[in-house]
């Protein structure tokens, strides 16, 4: 009998677990601080020119009965490629962590899920509960997670605009108009 593969779990560049199994009713801080190398594999990861800093601070606390919330702030500063000139664009991540774990044999997560039940989502309200199993939750993860959230998806350079020029426009008007004029003319013809 062939044994079935475990998936192909990627970790996090900044993966960081915590044993939730014992944790000290006021919380456990952590802090995140990424390495160069770290930081490569984050710009590599999320298709940025470089990471400059990544730093999450974090308390992991007992949440309701068996659960675990985590709290606080990843802050980051970046160097992404202008959308508009692909100049170096720095920016900045502050990105605010508060989310809740729930085991998953928990009867907390699997609420609202039973037949007939209905689930009422938000926008603007708490995200739903994640689940977990074993002992081990990974908030290195979810701080990459939350980077990855603030990471601006068009980085413009100031002063960089799309518009076209005017010389772009005189010389396409010298060569019979633009692409979409010439595209409806010839559909027209058809």
């Amino acid at each position: 009998m062939l044994r079935e593969r475990e998936p192909h779990i990627e970790r996090s560049p900044v993966s960081f677990t915590v044993n939730v199994a014992r944790l000290p009713q006021k919380g456990m801080p952590v802090r995140i601080d990424a390495t160069e190398k770290q930081r490569a594999e984050l710009a590599e990861v999320h298709e940025l020119q470089q990471v400059d800093s990544f730093v999450a601070n974090l308390l992991v606390a007992p949440w309701k009965r068996n659960g675990v919330k985590v709290t606080g702030r990843v802050q980051a500063k970046i160097v992404q490629s202008c959308v508009v000139t692909l100049e170096p664009v720095e920016n900045k991540i502050d990105e605010e962590i508060d989310s809740v774990f729930l085991p998953e044999s928990s009867k907390l997560g699997r609420e609202g899920f039973g037949i007939g039940g209905e689930i009422v989502l938000d926008a603007e309200g708490p995200d739903s509960p994640e689940t977990f199993s074993g002992d081990l939750i990974d908030v290195g993860a979810l701080a990459e997670e939350f980077f990855g959230l603030g990471i601006d998806p068009y980085p413009r350079k100031q002063g960089a605009s799309i518009e076209a020029s005017e010389e772009e426009d005189a010389h396409e008007a010298e060569e019979g108009g633009s692409f979409a004029e010439k595209l409806r003319e010839a559909l027209s013809k058809k």
